[in-house]
């Protein structure tokens, strides 16, 4: 029963990811009682860690913005994690064979990679888009932008494989050129790689928020969100329900416009175009070409990186690779074909890398963000806001709102702000619980 047989709440938090974790932290943090809801019996959403053999399993490559909006909530909230920052040298692939690259003005100018007027070019556009405004760019799309300010097509091709790492996006026809030369500014300062995994992340969130006081429930599907004169409440999958002052809606799009249909949430939810991609993770017990730790897709939408030799991810001596393809809005490609697609990239980076295989697994069709920020919506400030839920005192948190960061900034920013708003709803109505309690 979840009526009457748990302590009533503040605030009620759907959702036991990042953002539903932070929210709850915050929000017990400003001295308010807040029931967090997973509906499965792990916490951590896309952020989770999985451990086989020795390594550690983010769902894909994961990297940290070190400038970010996300690294700045996780220092608020006193979120402890080690990590470090990858090199800026690797390799590109092209026409099936690996380059060395450096990300730096000297490799730009002096590499065999780019003809001689591609050169300049390339150096012109770093340096440009390291200080450029991002303003006014939401509405035009990342290709057109390129177009209209790169004349060099090998600069524009390099620059094309540069925004896929930075945003996971393969949809330069759509994705708004501010969300991309904003990531590749981020990207400009630097990752980190997580020791042990994103699950640190949810770890350190979870303890967080338990010792400000929130309460976690496991195995909770909650199935509808409603709002009235009375406050909100929240309907589970066994047809009871509980109410609160306040609900975050802190969830996938797709699983936000279930809980809260007839509302703007599903409607925006309908037009979403998420952001996909194919993921080949593999556990070796050596590297067989031990330099070639990064490669990058030119001609293709592909990433190789080893992540464990940056942050500890796998037994001493062993090699945690990612390997991804970048999965366009159309892509129709069958899964086995996208397989050995990226098995093809491990034969080039690591030949005989199936001698040395200890774990494997292999992702399809991962969706990295719910929703492509697309020029049409406006990019990043065209997202739904937190309170743009349609219901009073419900918000929402993910990374398909707010206006500011994409990926896990996105997560962690909509998050605190939901949060805030939340406690600013519970501020001005106070006699709503109350009420309800002397009327019981």
């Amino acid at each position: 029963m979840k009526d009457g047989a748990h302590e009533q709440a503040d605030a009620l938090v759907v959702g036991g990811g990042l953002a539903g974790l932070a929210s709850a932290t915050y929000l017990a943090r400003a001295g308010r009682s807040v029931t967090v809801l997973e509906r499965s019996s792990q916490l951590g959403g896309r952020a989770i860690t999985s451990r086989a053999g020795g390594f550690s399993f983010n769902l894909g490559p994961h990297a940290l913005y070190r400038k970010g909006a996300g690294c700045k909530v996780l220092r608020e909230l006193d979120i402890s994690w080690t990590g470090k920052v990858p090199p800026t040298s690797g390799f590109v692939i092209r026409d099936g064979t690996l380059h060395r690259v450096a990300y730096t003005p000297w490799w730009f100018l002096s590499n065999r990679l780019l003809q001689p007027g591609a050169k300049v070019g390339a150096v012109r556009a770093l340096a440009k888009i390291a200080r450029m405004d991002t303003r006014g760019l939401e509405h035009e799309t990342l290709a057109s932008w390129l177009e209209r300010t790169v004349p060099h097509p090998q600069v524009r091709q390099l620059f094309h494989a540069l925004v896929r790492v930075a945003t996971y996006a393969n949809a330069p026809d759509r994705l708004s050129a501010q969300t991309a030369l904003r990531q590749l500014q981020l990207a400009q300062r630097g990752v980190f790689y997580l020791d042990g995994g994103w699950q640190t992340l949810v770890d350190g969130l979870r303890q967080a928020a338990e010792s400000a006081g929130a309460r976690i429930e496991m195995n909770a599907p909650v199935v509808r969100v409603d709002a009235g004169a009375s406050g909100s409440r929240v309907h589970f999958a066994d047809g009871s329900t509980r109410g609160a002052t306040s609900v975050i809606v802190a969830t996938p799009v797709d699983v936000a416009a279930a809980l809260l249909p007839d509302t703007p949430v599903a409607r925006r939810a309908a037009d979403a175009v998420p952001v996909r991609a194919a993921c080949l993770d593999v556990g070796l017990r050596r590297l067989t070409r031990p330099k070639v730790t990064f490669a990058l897709g030119l001609d293709a939408p592909t990433y190789y990186s080893v992540h464990s030799k940056t942050a500890e991810l796998a037994p001493e001596g062993a090699a945690m690779i990612h390997v991804a393809k970048y999965l366009s809005p159309d892509d129709g490609r069958d899964a086995k074909e996208t397989e050995r697609e990226l098995e093809a990239v491990l034969d080039l980076t690591q030949p005989g890398w199936r001698d040395e295989l200890v774990e494997r697994r292999y992702l399809s069709n991962m969706t990295v963000v719910g929703a492509l920020a697309t020029a049409e919506q406006g990019g990043n400030p065209g997202r739904p806001a937190p309170d743009a839920a349609g219901l009073p005192g419900v918000f929402l948190a993910g990374d398909w709102v707010g206006g500011e960061g994409w990926l896990v900034d996105a997560v962690l920013a909509s998050a605190k702000r939901a949060a805030e708003l939340a406690s600013e709803h519970l501020a001005r109505t106070p006699t709503l619980v109350g009420a309800a309690a002397s009327r019981s």
